[in-house]
């Protein structure tokens, strides 16, 4: 084991929460005192922060956030300087289209981007992961084409609402309808087989 690897810190338990989950908090409370367009300055900033902390305590970056952070900061900053909250609106559509695009067309490829996000938690085989891939490829699709029927039909309180808490509600079940695949395709760890045999 190398010196980098002893000396790096590690992470505490509630970073990645923290740096997931954190700024729609901020989106959800900021709305709720104000508005939607000061939600928007103040998730942007909220996300910066959360990257910000995260890389000064650990001294690297979430996957995911650093992922969506800037199409945030993009869709964001169009909201605010056009004054028109569509950008703002549209952006978990752009988000989630592009989560479909990668998965679906990385499983056409072999590839398996699951895997680097999740795979330290879950250790499975490539069959297991081929299939979670295809199944979150369409469940992303599934979002954008939610959260366009939402946006477009509702209010913004509905809209806001859904966003914070409908999308993350149905992204758990759909994660909990997904336990008897990853159950099948689970690989023993070796200390289990040990303890086995």
């Amino acid at each position: 084991m190398s010196t980098e690897e002893t000396t790096a810190p590690k992470a505490p338990g509630w970073l990645n929460p923290a740096s997931e989950y954190g700024p729609l908090v901020v989106f959800f409370v900021t709305y709720l005192l104000s508005d939607l367009f000061v939600a928007t300055a103040a998730v942007m900033i909220a996300t910066v922060v959360a990257l910000g902390v995260s890389y000064a305590m650990i001294r690297k970056l979430p996957r995911i956030p650093l992922v969506t952070a800037p199409i945030l900061l993009v869709m964001g900053g169009l909201t605010l300087y056009l004054e028109d909250e569509t950008f703002i609106k549209i952006r978990p559509t752009l988000v989630n289209s592009l989560f479909c695009l990668v998965l679906l067309v990385s499983a056409a490829m072999g590839k398996q981007p699951l895997k680097f996000v999740a795979g330290p938690a879950l250790k499975m085989d490539d069959a297991g992961w081929k299939a979670l891939t295809v199944r979150f490829g369409f469940f992303f699709a599934f979002l954008a084409i939610m959260n366009e029927v939402v946006w477009r039909t509702q209010s913004d309180d509905f809209w806001v609402t859904y966003k914070v808490f409908g999308a993350m509600g149905l992204t758990f079940a759909f994660i909990l309808t997904q336990t008897p695949l990853i159950g099948r395709h689970m690989i023993a760890e070796e200390g289990d087989d040990a303890e086995k045999g």
